[in-house]
């Protein structure tokens, strides 16, 4: 198949394009930068420059392909402080995306997240599904184009992908500001738990997702279905030589900036109708196991 991809010179992208290319299909990827579209190039994808703001070539490029996969997201304007903003254009460019492969029967994968379901007090399954609100609304029209003719799924990722591909994400982030700080800290008694996947199996999830993923389905990116944030703390802390330690829900924000709010919370999520439904298992190290590793502490 033609895979049009947004987001693929990203994180999980970086990934999902070999994974695509090793499996013979073609990838033509979304690149709104000169360095993008040449990383692009280089991994022997196909580029079509543009960005989520241009509707019109979200369209047409979704429309010449065989297949959507979406992972693009304005992380940089959640960062600083309009959440709602890149919510906002996500959804927009999906609602693009899925005009051009309504009544077609083509696959459109997206990405949505566990911690959206923060709070729920159990372990997030595959059938979980919420009203409305935030990014919940992209999961939601996505979830309702197989109504329209697509074969539609999404893959929600879990709070930490991890892998030495993972530059920014929220664990790099935490390790960046416990080395600042001197101290790991965790809120409260730290109880709270994060699921975990590999950034390799959640590449592998996508293929298997635009392969043969049910119409409607949801599929968790999941290795580790819990890990409290009081072990990912211990575990910075120790690799570091910093101690770790407990802090008030209001001194987070002071530590934490931006995440101040995730790593109060959790999100415990289980894979096993995913495995199910696509044949998927991971088969990458956990998170704990991952941070053994140097590439997360490796400075300049």
């Amino acid at each position: 198949m033609r895979i049009f991809v947004t987001g693929a010179s990203g994180h999980v992208g970086s990934a999902l394009v070999p994974e695509l290319l090793s499996a013979g299909h073609e990838v033509v990827g979304l690149a709104r930068s000169d360095a993008s579209a040449a990383a692009l190039a280089e991994r022997g994808a196909r580029v079509r420059r543009g960005d989520l703001d241009d509707l019109d070539g979200l369209r047409a490029a979704a429309a010449e392909a065989d297949g959507v996969v979406h992972l693009a997201f304005k992380h940089d304007l959640m960062a600083s402080g309009d959440f709602g903003g890149a919510v906002e254009a996500d959804l927009a460019a999906l609602k693009a995306l899925g005009e051009a492969v309504a009544g077609t029967g083509k696959p459109l994968v997206s990405t949505s997240g566990t911690m959206m379901f923060a709070g729920l007090g159990r372990v997030l399954t595959e059938d979980d599904r919420l009203p409305g609100g935030g990014r919940v609304d992209a999961e939601n029209y996505v979830f309702g184009l197989a109504d329209r003719g697509v074969r539609s799924s999404v893959v929600r990722l879990p709070p930490s992908v991890h892998s030495s591909l993972d530059k920014h994400g929220f664990v790099p982030l935490m390790i960046q500001f416990a080395r600042a700080a001197g101290v790991s800290p965790y809120v409260g008694d730290g109880a709270n738990r994060w699921s975990a996947g590999h950034t390799l199996d959640a590449a592998r999830l996508y293929r298997l997702a635009l392969e043969k993923a049910p119409a409607g389905a949801a599929l968790h990116a999941v290795g580790d279905e819990g890990i409290s944030l009081r072990q990912i703390a211990e575990t910075i802390g120790a690799r570091l030589g910093v101690p770790a330690k407990s802090i008030a829900p209001e001194e987070a924000a002071a530590h934490f900036g931006f995440l101040a709010p995730m790593v109060q919370t959790g999100a415990p999520t289980s894979a096993a109708r995913t495995r199910e439904l696509v044949d998927w298992k991971p088969e990458h190290p956990g998170l704990l196991e991952d941070l053994a590793q140097e590439h997360y502490f490796a400075t300049a």
